[in-house]
């Protein structure tokens, strides 16, 4: 018989809270919720600086401010989601700094948390789930864009949270999220390819759900396109129209047109060849000297294993291990994309498109280092070795990420950083006993 309480919504929705709660109350998700802190804590104390808008601030605290007074729709290139969440942060705490970015520091938080479930959705061990999130929450590129008023975070939190809804084989949700990224920037639809080169590998008999999650992404995209023209500019707006201008603008930003006074433009090749960056110069009267302020590069140790990591993946994924098929499908479809795209259409690319591509990086890196330990737990010295050579890794990515992160005082940055060192080897080692290391790869 049915129990009666279960179609009672007053009681069944304190006893999933109480679940969700009881969930946390375990060392795996105290591992989480410290790290998550602990990137919240250094945002929320540099948020502040630099105190002018910087890269692409430029543009959108303006067009956020338009859009919060119901003037234009801001940025035409782009959705109206991305603007109007940082002109919900303008209204709430004003136009400054912590106004402009508090939601994107949110966003960015929510983002490490749901890659490290989806990491975990794809049964990868808790301290591969654990090393591959803290490499992407030191990541410099990452970190950097998490805490700034432009569309990449938004874009991403809701890219990570269709895919996890994909894993978890809920289409409707699926199809809803990556609406919500396309509303935030354009290459959101991304991650609609990203579930067709899956589903091309894994799913290919389960053709209705893929056909819901596409209808249910493009009624979200255009539903929420007029719904949104409609409150901004207080009168109905033909969605298709409005994505035509946004194409039409988004196309005419193309190499022969290119402005390298303000950001210097690279080809999605150099991404993986040249270690690049973007820098914001500022001046500084007192000193009558100019200086750096922040730097859009990402975390050197990450980048000198992107071609390791992704051939290391490609053969896992040969061998059909459903993690490293899901990061080789992620990299091709939010990566491999914008090569084509450069050759034919000329399109501006910027080294921090490769944002989204990181985070496959990152699991990569983390599942290299566990089947290295793996095959060598007969070998006692060398053993030894790679127990020392990850802790090592991690410390070198952490140390980069302190000196190449500029705003906050030195020492504080130093302190943060030992502090995040030591807390998140003491969980890998926790996590290593707890769960013996075993292979990925799973037929």
């Amino acid at each position: 018989m049915q129990n009666k309480d279960s179609d009672n919504p007053m009681k069944v929705w304190p006893q999933k809270l109480k679940h969700f709660l009881t969930l946390f109350n375990t060392s795996e998700y105290h591992a989480l919720s410290i790290l998550i802190i602990m990137v919240l804590a250094l945002h929320f104390a540099t948020i502040s600086t630099p105190k002018d808008a910087v890269f692409d601030e430029a543009y959108y605290v303006p067009a956020a401010n338009s859009i919060l007074h119901g003037l234009n729709l801001g940025r035409l290139e782009h959705p109206p989601l991305g603007q109007s969440i940082i002109a919900s942060g303008i209204w709430l705490f004003g136009n400054n700094p912590f106004g402009w970015r508090f939601f994107s520091v949110i966003f960015g938080a929510i983002s490490l948390v749901l890659f490290y479930f989806i990491c975990r959705e794809l049964k990868a061990p808790r301290y591969v789930a654990l090393f591959a999130t803290s490499l992407l929450a030191v990541d410099s590129l990452s970190f950097v864009l998490a805490g700034l008023a432009m569309l990449d975070v938004f874009c991403l939190t809701f890219m990570f949270a269709s895919a996890l809804f994909y894993l978890r084989s809920k289409p409707v949700w699926t199809g809803v999220f990556i609406g919500l990224a396309a509303l935030s920037k354009l290459t959101g639809i991304f991650v609609l390819l990203f579930i067709l080169f899956h589903w091309l590998f894994t799913k290919r008999k389960e053709l209705k759900g893929l056909l819901i999650t596409a209808g249910i992404s493009i009624f979200t995209f255009i539903g929420g396109l007029t719904l949104l023209d409609s409150l901004i500019l207080r009168q109905w707006e033909n969605p298709l129209v409005q994505i035509e201008v946004m194409l039409s603008n988004t196309m005419n930003l193309t190499f022969a047109h290119s402005d390298p006074s303000f950001l210097h433009p690279t080809r999605p090749w150099e991404w993986l060849y040249r270690l690049n960056g973007n820098e914001s110069i500022a001046f500084d009267a007192a000193k009558a000297q100019f200086y750096n302020q922040l730097v859009l590069i990402i975390n050197p140790a990450i980048w000198a294993l992107i071609i390791p990591a992704v051939a290391f993946l490609t053969w896992l994924a040969f061998r059909k291990s459903n993690i490293a098929i899901f990061a080789v499908c992620w990299f091709s479809a939010v990566y491999m994309v914008w090569v084509p795209v450069s050759m034919v259409t000329g399109r501006l690319t910027y080294d921090y498109y490769f944002y989204p591509v990181v985070s496959a990086i990152c699991l990569g890196i983390s599942l290299l280092f566990s089947r290295i330990q793996n095959l060598l737990t007969d070998n006692q010295l060398l053993s030894s070795v790679i127990k020392i050579i990850a802790p090592l890794y991690l410390g070198v990515s952490i140390l980069f990420f302190v000196f190449l992160y500029n705003p906050g005082n030195i020492g504080f940055r130093m302190s943060w950083a030992i502090i995040l060192f030591i807390i998140t080897l003491y969980y890998l080692d926790k996590f290593t006993l707890e769960e013996p290391i075993r292979d990925t790869s799973l037929s």
